[in-house]
């Protein structure tokens, strides 16, 4: 993806699980109808993360999986 299309997220939230206090601890998560985007809340400027939708779909559900299996 190129450096123009991640500048076009306009949707940026901050992750409800990124730690408590002062809510410095965050990652922030975008989405468009391709891809999804994460990035450190402290440094929204530096290094964003991308992946295709798809992918990022199966990686939040094989991680779903992981805390079932788990507990």
């Amino acid at each position: 993806m190129r450096r123009t299309d991640i500048d076009t997220f306009e949707n940026w939230r901050k992750s409800s699980y990124s730690g408590g206090g002062d809510g410095n601890n965050c990652v922030e998560i975008a989405h468009s109808s391709t891809h999804v985007a994460i990035r450190d809340s402290k440094i929204p400027h530096r290094a964003t993360l991308t992946f295709p939708t798809t992918a990022f779909a199966s990686f939040i559900e094989a991680l779903k999986r992981r805390c079932v299996d788990a507990a």
